[in-house]
């Protein structure tokens, strides 16, 4: 287990890199704990996987450093960094069966046969591998051969880090949620340092202690999933996390006021924004109808999606999203909206401000 330590860290593919939008990853510094597990989340080309393979070894960046407790193992090659990757796509040997490919890691650093057939007993179970342990791998569909590459990867007790590249992208449904629980099972018994890439929200918030949100090439919030949910520091950890996602509404601020379109909306403090561009964020769970108080809305259709109802209407043409529960009734003179102040986020040029009170 390491603490990680990316330092000034930034990568480009171009030779010659002239400006910021030549990196796919840009300049970054941050401190990830010993023990704890990470998801690196967002949409494709964020540059999730390009810090994946940096940590790994995979990549030298372009610029800055990474440590493994303080250690620098920029330009140290994967196989002296003692960590444990998992790809998108299954990376098994065929002609050996489940059971040898599960003890491959450990037979490779000569450890003690009793202590193979213990561990990779109890990883078979975990990836409910257990009766086909003496089935040759070729035979495998590629649900079962990922299965494999992940049991491998958590085989070992001794590593730095498990990092994980997409690794459910093959698995079927049910089986993801099994996998994520046992993952996570593995991480709280053992306290590995764990890094998994996704671009799964619900992969990301059921795995991760924290989860880093990267948007392109930059990380814009490391948070708990509840941070992430009720504080987005940037619009796009709004809009990206949640379903639907945060409502982003244009506004002119005055104190504790929010102007959006003519309509008065209260805020939780007061605030001075500075940019050229100033929205308001809530979440479409801190919203309600009202027939009598609030703000003006005009409803397009209701949506019963079972667990609750989303009614998609706006506000003098600005579309918004509106949760109820689900046995809410919408009467036809239910025509206002009202904010929670408390969950009410302002955003100068797409970046979360502090109010005063």
């Amino acid at each position: 287990m390491a603490k990680i330590t990316l330092e000034n860290l930034a990568h480009s593919y171009h030779s010659k890199a002239k400006s910021e939008d030549d990196f796919a990853l840009k300049r970054l510094n941050h401190v990830w704990n010993d023990g704890e597990a990470y998801a690196l989340l967002g949409a494709s080309g964020c540059g999730k996987s390009t810090l994946l393979n940096i940590i790994s070894g995979l990549l030298i960046p372009s610029e800055g450093r990474i440590l493994f407790d303080d250690k620098d193992v920029t330009h140290l090659p994967t196989a002296n960094r003692n960590i444990a990757q998992v790809f998108q796509f299954p990376v098994v040997y065929d002609t050996m069966s489940v059971r040898d490919n599960l003890a491959f890691p450990l037979k490779n650093r000569k450890a003690d046969s009793a202590y193979i057939v213990e561990r990779v007993q109890k990883i078979a179970a975990m990836i409910d591998m257990e009766n086909i342990l003496d089935k040759k791998a070729r035979g495998l569909g590629a649900d079962e051969k990922q299965k494999i590459s992940l049991g491998r990867g958590m085989v070992r007790e001794d590593v730095n880090a498990l990092l994980f590249d997409e690794p459910l992208t093959v698995i079927d449904p049910q089986m993801k949620w099994q996998l994520r629980t046992q993952l996570k099972a593995l991480h709280n018994e053992f306290g590995h340092t764990m890094i998994y890439v996704t671009h799964d929200q619900t992969e990301a918030l059921t795995f991760a202690d924290k989860v880093v949100v990267m948007h392109e090439g930059c990380v814009v919030q490391i948070g708990t999933p509840q941070e992430l949910f009720e504080k987005p520091e940037h619009t796009f950890v709004g809009y990206f996390i949640g379903s639907p996602g945060m409502n982003i509404l244009k506004a002119d601020i005055i104190g504790n006021r929010a102007i959006v379109n003519g309509a008065k909306i209260l805020l939780p403090q007061s605030y001075e924004p500075k940019a050229s561009k100033v929205e308001i964020g809530i979440r479409p769970e801190f919203l309600s109808l009202s027939s009598t108080n609030g703000v003006p809305v005009q409803i397009e259709r209701v949506e019963d999606v079972g667990r609750h109802k989303i009614i998609r209407a706006n506000i003098s043409g600005i579309p918004i999203n509106i949760l109820e529960k689900e046995g809410a009734e919408i009467g036809s003179d239910m025509n206002r909206v009202i904010f929670n102040p408390e969950y009410i986020n302002v955003y100068a040029d797409d970046w979360r401000l502090e109010g005063r009170i």
